[in-house]
């Protein structure tokens, strides 16, 4: 993704604020980036985690088997993300699942404007951080956010929690 969007590594860490060592440890897989160094990267070339990890198809209709599915693993934190929907070239929207250990967390820098989520907590109590305001998102609960600003997930309790996240790019439209 760096070579096509025609950065070298130094231009990445600068737009990143990821060191070029780490970036180049992460290209040759020698390192695992923690969640919060992968969103710093995506935010930087302007795609989703999930683009990250998977690579995109032509819209038309696709059946995506579990074994199919990226997963993302924060070798820190325990935290998981899921790919869910197919990844499509224009990259519009993006469905995820997300479990996080007790007592964990995972933040994520700010995403380019246009870029909204839509979560629902499936099972726990979630504790969301944007932008500094803190929510309580409880089992069922929605929250709606725009994520051109910094946001944490935080599970403050002894048990692991999960949740979906919607990614919707508004700006690929």
């Amino acid at each position: 993704m760096r070579l096509d969007a025609r950065l070298t590594s130094d231009q990445l860490a600068e737009l990143s604020g990821v060191s070029r060592a780490m970036i180049s440890k992460i290209e040759r897989g020698v390192s695992v980036p923690t969640a919060t160094v992968l969103g710093k990267l995506a935010a930087a070339l302007r795609v989703s985690l999930s683009q990250m990890l998977g690579a995109p198809r032509p819209r038309e209709p696709k059946l995506v088997r579990r074994c199919e599915q990226s997963v993302f693993r924060d070798p820190e934190t325990g935290f998981e993300r899921r790919s869910l929907s197919p990844l499509f070239v224009d990259g519009a929207v993006d469905l995820a699942f997300n479990m996080l250990p007790a007592g964990q967390s995972a933040s994520f820098p700010a995403h380019h404007a246009g870029v909204e989520e839509y979560l629902v907590v499936q099972d726990g109590t979630l504790t969301v951080l944007i932008d500094g305001a803190r929510l309580t998102v409880a089992s069922g609960d929605t929250l709606f956010f725009a994520s051109d600003c910094v946001h944490e997930f935080r599970n403050e309790t002894d048990r692991p929690l999960s949740f979906f996240i919607v990614i919707d790019d508004r700006s690929r439209r």
